[in-house]
């Protein structure tokens, strides 16, 4: 099952350069941050196979038309739509709820229970 918090206000949406991660801080929890394709997409700021918290600084990009993040580490690729890295399988990323409200980025996080 899973239960989501309240929203968190991040920034306005004018800060996040288009194709570039961001880190922010939510409830206590790491998220990186990216808009891209005129989406915004939240994970985890954890790398799950390097045990960093690096996914900020990833690379985006796509492949088969799907938005994707390259870990700055290792370079595994994850699906940002979906979290599943396209390299290694079973591996994911946590993905969060990211939306635009009056030109404010706001941030739920998806806790697994």
């Amino acid at each position: 099952m899973i239960r989501t918090l309240d929203w968190a206000l991040i920034c306005p949406l004018e800060r996040l350069d288009p194709d570039r991660g961001v880190a922010a801080l939510v409830d206590g929890v790491q998220v990186a941050l990216f808009r891209t394709g005129g989406e915004l997409y939240a994970v985890d700021n954890l790398d799950p196979v390097g045990g960093a918290y690096v996914m900020s600084r990833g690379i985006v990009g796509s492949r088969g038309g799907a938005p994707t993040l390259a870990s700055p580490l290792h370079k595994q690729v994850y699906d940002l739509r979906t979290g599943r890295c396209l390299d290694l399988p079973g591996v994911a990323l946590r993905r969060h709820e990211a939306r635009c409200r009056h030109g404010l980025v706001e941030v739920r996080l998806r806790q697994e229970e």
